[in-house]
């Protein structure tokens, strides 16, 4: 009985755990993958958020658009389009940055969160169908 004793004592004093030093190693890589990644998240997570502001000005263009084949203006009052309103997913605010009998450019404006995307900012859809932005990014390509 005292040779079992002995051998689980021995077997004991071979197993080893972690060292405090080789933790605070796999914390470090763990905290700088992080780093890395999590930024690029938010930025994927924005560019998809995005899909909300242009969905909305697609379908405000596309209803001022039967207006206009309604009553030949884009700015009748008989056309029922309320602007400014909050998008489906209250990502953006779409209003009108003019609209006039024969032209529109309308404007998504990212709120809360959606705010922090600087790249594209405001999105901007005009009446013959340009696309654009005003963050950042001088390519539309990139927002749109």
């Amino acid at each position: 009985m005292h040779n079992i004793s002995q051998k689980m004592q021995q077997q004991r004093a071979q197993v080893r755990g972690i060292t405090l030093i080789e933790l605070v190693v796999a914390v470090a890589i763990v905290a700088i993958l992080a780093s890395v990644a999590f930024p690029s998240y938010q930025q994927q997570v924005r560019k998809t958020r995005r899909a909300d502001g242009k969905a909305e000005l697609m379908e405000t263009a596309q209803q001022l658009e039967r207006c206009y084949t309604r009553f030949s203006r884009y700015n009748d009052g008989n056309c029922g389009v309320a602007l400014p309103f909050d998008s489906s997913e209250g990502y953006y605010v779409v209003s009108a940055a003019a609209i006039t009998a024969s032209a529109f450019t309308l404007d998504a404006t990212p709120q809360g969160d959606q705010a922090n995307d600087t790249r594209c900012g405001v999105l901007r859809l005009t009446s013959t169908g340009q696309q654009g932005s005003q963050g950042q990014s001088t390519d539309a390509n990139e927002c749109w």
